[in-house]
């Protein structure tokens, strides 16, 4: 198989000249361009994933093939999509609003007060032009780095789009800043990155979507996700993954914590048609804490795989984790946590649950809670329940009225009800509660 997917690779346009292309379209700098080049090595030196592999045995990595692929952003004529028109209006009043179509970015807005308090939010293109210190300390040199897997490799060698975040010490973010992503052109191949540094003592919250509407031939995402922060620093980030049906993605999102700082991540799985997702939380300084939730819901044959990580480096840190997947049809879900503690980690408390909700007979779930443990000072739980529908508790709410469809979709609501008390963004969270009710019905 990995014998396969390299001839598709070679088959296709990933070539180390399409690399010089991309790089050269948007007149990069120097070092920018040798650290292409640099990935792209790697990226030819490294392995592909096989099926033997421990992450891979339950996704086949031959879903993520290459054969005729199509990197970078595509140009798109006219007017923007009413559909995009309106994914980019659902948010509320947004701080800022970053809008890319097709790894090109259409519209950017940013409160002017953050501005003049040296906010930055853009994409990463205009970040390369208007900040390039802050790209070259930060891009993919200590959170996330391209020798790590082959496809973080691609990932550094061809990314376009995505968003950087930079909020400057003490300064306070009240309202979340959006960043949306759009893609309809079919067959194309994308890496957007997200890339946050949050300064010392300061406050932001960034939601991060991405969206496509159904097509025909497939497209391949490769994202990465960098969060860093400093001293004091607290983040709020969401991730809403609402990908077609003709989307297959492997990602990452690995956030860095210093001392006495807060992370609370939401990740949500709804779209795509296979998901392959790292999430992991490495609580570098002491008093750190790391909130992860997760909600996925997959029907039809989706596939969605997810693997987590809560590191704990230092002493006196926090970290809870609830991950909640629902399956209905021939949908299948994989969790796989792991809680991690080094040595001379003492103090620590590290929490970790997972619950699965199966909706039909041939949908399935697994789960795979894991701990490493080098301190002998501390308290950590993981535990994970993977349950059917109780027809008992079905038969109760349809005595009272309800038609079965009507008690499902009330089982459903209960089982999400205790992820979603725990978003305070009233707007997400009345959004989320549709979004299961469109699945319900799906």
């Amino acid at each position: 198989m990995s014998e396969q997917i390299g001839q598709m690779a070679r088959a296709g346009e990933l070539t180390r000249d399409a690399v010089l292309a991309l790089s050269a379209r948007h007149a990069e700098p120097a070092w920018m361009r040798a650290f292409r080049l640099a990935a792209w090595e790697a990226f030819e030196r490294l392995p592909w994933p096989a099926a033997s592999d421990e992450e891979w045995r339950r996704t086949d990595p031959g879903v993520f093939r290459l054969e005729g692929a199509r990197p970078g952003g595509e140009a798109s004529g006219g007017a923007l999509p009413a559909d995009l028109q309106r994914a980019a209006a659902a948010w509320e009043a947004p701080a800022g609003l970053l809008v890319q179509r097709n790894s090109l970015t259409v519209r950017a807005s940013l409160d002017g007060d953050l501005a003049r308090r040296g906010i930055v939010f853009t994409d990463l293109h205009t970040a390369l032009r208007e900040h390039p210190d802050l790209l070259r300390q930060h891009f993919m040199t200590a959170c996330v780095k391209p020798e790590e897997t082959k496809f973080r490799a691609l990932h550094a060698a061809l990314w376009t789009g995505g968003a950087v975040l930079y909020i400057p010490e003490g300064v306070e973010v009240t309202r979340p800043l959006v960043s949306l992503t759009w893609i309809d052109a079919d067959g194309l191949d994308i890496f957007p990155h997200t890339l946050v540094i949050a300064g010392r003592g300061s406050t932001a919250t960034l939601i991060t979507a991405a969206v496509s509407p159904p097509g025909e031939l497939p497209v391949f995402s490769d994202s990465v996700a960098e969060v860093m922060l400093a001293d004091g620093a607290q983040v709020r980030l969401v991730t809403l993954q609402e990908w077609g049906r003709n989307v297959v993605e492997v990602g990452i999102i690995r956030s860095i914590l210093a001392r006495d700082t807060t992370l609370r991540s939401l990740l949500v799985g709804l779209g795509g048609r296979v998901v392959k997702t790292n999430v992991e939380s490495v609580l570098d300084g002491s008093g750190a804490t790391s909130e992860m939730l997760g909600l996925v819901f997959g029907d039809d044959r989706q596939h969605f795989d997810l693997h987590t990580v809560q590191e704990h480096r230092a002493m006196h840190t926090l970290s809870d984790l609830l991950y909640k997947n629902a399956v209905k049809d021939r949908a299948r879900s994989i969790f796989s946590g792991l809680i991690r503690v080094h040595y001379g980690a003492q103090k620590t408390n590290a929490f970790q649950a997972n619950r699965n909700l199966i909706l039909s007979e041939g949908a399935k779930a697994d789960s795979i809670p894991n701990l490493e443990i080098m301190a002998n000072d501390l308290r950590c739980t993981h535990g994970s329940a993977t349950s059917r529908l109780n027809e008992e508790h079905l038969f109760y709410l349809m005595s009272r009225g309800l038609t079965r469809e009507q008690a499902m979709q009330m089982v459903v609501e209960g089982f999400f009800a205790e992820l979603l008390d725990r978003v305070p963004l009233e707007h997400l969270r009345s959004r989320l509660q549709r979004e299961i009710e469109q699945k319900m019905v799906a």
